[in-house]
């Protein structure tokens, strides 16, 4: 009799699960979905109850060879891939090509990969879950009826190749709404007056600042007024007027949800958050503890949960009590509320064993791992300690009829702050917090100056990788497995770019985002788009028929596709017009137009005028034409043409341009020109199948670059001088050496994926 099978979603996984239970069971794995939509057609049966037409994804033949071979004689297979709705459809789709008659099939969930959880999943197997799969279905139907539908619009409206998204697009939309309040943005002056006081003359001084003049709130907005109110305070004496004093409790955070633990590491190990989901999927799926021991060491890291399981926090307290003192840990098992019921199938990501202590573990795993590893234990333990206890004190000055006011703290007892402190704990209003004298009221006080300082209000800031995902999970747009797809897709499509790690829309951004808005309000907005993966959520708790939601989002959104069909703005060859006069012909206004090498400016008088100039927008959104750098083309005609090139930027860097354009569109890389190699920079050339180094070259007008040794047979080139150091954040091969007016001399990742940057001078990390 063959024995049972088991089959997992990651061959990963299968290394780990048969330690544990290969005497007993075969084990083998999906590899990921074996059967999909198909990739270039809708594939969605709209008049037959929106119907999905499912097919074996491209590649994935001998892998279904491979199962039914595994399962021969089976009758029992226990379907194990991962405890979400992806996995439920691996599920469904691997028990549709293993039916058989007289087969059993049993969902397994192991939402850790240990000897307990493994055993426990198996001896209480689950049934499919039909309503979970029902909520994968609909998400991918509606994602295809948008996805597929729009796009092809945006094809014939604005160029070929581009892309929407039902969840992307509403992301890109936050994006481009932000950038728009801040180049609306106009900086209110004010000011503010800074007293320096001493106890006593000896004593080491305090700032207080002043907040009040006659008892009322004092808002001072310009110097004038400044000046005022410095010549008032000429000989006033300062004294204490009132002492409060007060100690408050600071509660741990809980365990991380995916989102959580997306953002803290985004802020506290400069990791993106398809770096931190990758990182995070090989701790669970298990990492070698020694020679064949594979260990899931963190539990399921797709989760919205915070709950926890109470002999894993036992387990904590207990590690607490013997490592800390009973006095940091806390007395009984601490819980925590969940935002959303719907989804919690799963426990909050916590290590499978707290004696698993990052320094026990530490040198079987790499540096990602390890960091990920500490803050997810460190967070989970620090969840179990007792509350931290502050000592605040709050004074008020007098001085006239004005009053300065200073606070101080200190941690009276750490509690879990010993361990660890999230990132989002700490606030500006804490790291400026003094530590005072012993004040009482009435005392006397010296003032040694009064500083006025000259303010102006900051506009919102760009959205980074952390706060973008908060700004998605509070708006309940996507789900937190989701967000890392989504962050990477959006840079992948040229839509946003990272500038000095913070989200910025490029031009093509604006351009999709603004088309899509005023044909498809209502896929593009945020509460709309919230309530579709509210009810998402409500299927698979079985209060909402599948069916329902996909007829009910269908009905308009039709109507809206045909009448975008004719009604939405076509810029293809026309472009958007702008308010700027032609500098050439001095008649046309440019129009903003896109290319196969990105967005550029031409002239709408267009044939009799060619002008043509890639562009810059300043911080307010003003357009500003680039200058042409005639030094590198200079000498060089179109080989199709015999034209003058040009030279112009777009997504992809510099290249050169037949000055015809758009009657030639010919187009050559910049270095075409270059003169002989000289000094190499120790940085190998990245391209493929390339064996050259990357040497120090200089244009015909002596413009220093960087290009392959091995030119002509290879052209690969770039004006940055390469720095043979590896990206911390992405792998790329090697940094380069950028100046700017901001950042002054700063290394860069060169990769347009990532937004690594630091000072020259710092320490690689």
């Amino acid at each position: 009799m063959s024995k049972p099978l088991v089959i997992v979603e990651s061959p990963t996984k299968v290394r780990t699960l048969q330690k544990y239970i290969g005497d007993a069971y075969n084990v083998t794995a999906t590899s990921g979905h074996i059967r999909d939509l198909p990739p270039r057609e809708i594939g969605i049966d709209i008049e037959n109850g929106f119907t999905p037409q499912y097919q074996t994804i491209k590649g994935k033949q001998n892998i279904i060879k491979s199962l039914k071979a595994a399962a021969e004689n089976a009758t029992d297979i226990y379907l194990a891939p991962d405890p979400d709705r992806e996995g439920e459809a691996i599920a469904f789709h691997t028990a549709e090509v293993l039916k058989k008659k007289g087969r059993r099939f049993h969902r397994v969930l192991f939402h850790e990969l240990t000897r307990n959880g493994i055993e426990e999943a198996l001896q209480n197997p689950r049934e499919l879950n039909s309503h979970r799969y029902d909520a994968q279905q609909a998400r991918r139907i509606l994602d295809r009826l948008v996805g597929y539908q729009i796009s092809p619009l945006l094809w014939k409206k604005v160029q070929g190749g581009l892309s929407a998204g039902r969840v992307q697009s509403v992301a890109v939309r936050i994006i481009c709404d932000r950038e728009r309040q801040i180049q609306a943005f106009e900086p209110t002056e004010y000011w503010s007056i800074t007293a320096e006081l001493a106890k006593t003359p000896e004593a080491i001084s305090f700032e207080a600042k002043l907040s009040r003049k006659n008892d009322d709130k004092l808002t001072i907005s310009n110097e004038g007024q400044a000046s005022s109110l410095l010549k008032g305070l000429e000989g006033t004496s300062y004294v204490v007027d009132k002492v409060v004093k007060k100690t408050t409790k600071r509660n741990p955070q809980p365990p991380f949800t995916t989102s959580k633990l997306q953002q803290e590491a985004i802020r506290k190990l400069r990791f993106s958050a398809q770096k931190t989901m990758i990182v995070a999927q090989q701790l669970y799926e298990g990492l070698d503890l020694g020679p064949g021991e594979p260990v899931g060491l963190i539990t399921y890291m797709r989760t919205d949960s915070t709950r926890i399981a109470a002999e894993a926090a036992n387990e904590a307290i207990s590690h607490i009590q013997h490592t800390l003192g009973p006095d940091f840990a806390a007395k009984t098992p601490r819980s925590f509320q969940n935002r959303n019921k719907a989804q919690d199938a799963h426990e909050a990501i916590r290590p499978t064993s707290v004696a698993h202590t990052p320094e026990m573990v530490r040198r079987f795993l790499d540096k990602d791992q390890f960091a990920l590893y500490e803050l997810v234990w460190k967070r989970f333990v620090a969840s179990q300690m007792t509350e931290a206890r502050i000592h605040q004190v709050n004074v008020s000055i007098r001085a006239g009829d004005c009053s300065f006011t200073v606070s101080g703290s200190t941690v009276a007892f750490p509690g879990f702050m010993q361990l660890y402190t999230a990132a989002e704990d700490k606030s500006d209003k804490d790291e400026k917090k003094q530590t005072l004298p012993d004040l009482t009221e009435g005392d006397l006080l010296e003032c040694r100056s009064l500083i006025p300082r000259q303010h102006f209000t900051q506009p919102p800031p760009r959205f980074s990788e952390a706060s973008l995902v908060k700004e998605l999970e509070e708006n309940g747009i996507g789900r937190p497995s989701t967000y890392a797809t989504i962050l990477s897709t959006i840079r992948n499509k040229g839509y946003v770019e990272m500038v000095n790690r913070y989200f910025r829309p490029s031009e093509l951004g604006f351009i999709v985002n603004d088309l899509l808005v005023a044909s498809f309000p209502e896929v593009l907005d945020v509460e709309f788009t919230a309530k579709l993966e509210n009810d998402l959520d409500r299927i698979e708790s079985s209060e909402v028929a599948s069916q329902k939601l996909l007829q009910d989002f269908y009905a308009p959104f039709s109507i809206k596709l045909e009448t975008a069909k004719t009604e939405m703005q076509s810029i293809k060859g026309v472009g958007i017009p702008t308010d700027i006069t032609c500098p050439e012909c001095q008649k046309g206004k440019l129009h903003v137009k896109v290319g196969k090498n990105g967005p550029f400016i031409a002239c709408s008088a267009y044939p009799d005028c060619h002008f043509s100039r890639n562009y810059e927008r300043d911080e307010k959104g003003h357009i500003h034409l680039v200058e042409i750098e005639s030094d590198v083309a200079e000498g060089q005609v179109c080989e199709k043409c015999q034209r003058p090139m040009v030279v112009k930027q777009g997504k992809f860097g510099t290249f050169l341009a037949c000055s015809g354009y758009p009657e030639c569109k010919n187009t050559t890389s910049i270095h075409a020109a270059a003169a002989p190699s000289g000094q190499g920079t120790g940085v190998a050339c990245p391209e493929k199948n390339c064996n050259g180094e990357l040497v120090e070259r200089k244009s015909r007008r002596g413009k220093v670059f960087y290009g392959c040794k091995r030119y002509p047979d290879c052209t690969f080139a770039l004006w940055d001088k390469p720095i043979p150091e590896k990206c911390p954040d992405c792998g790329h091969p090697f940094l380069v050496e950028k100046t700017t007016k901001k950042l002054g001399l700063h290394l860069k990742c060169p990769s347009g994926e990532c937004g690594y940057t630091r000072a020259a001078e710092e320490e690689k990390e």
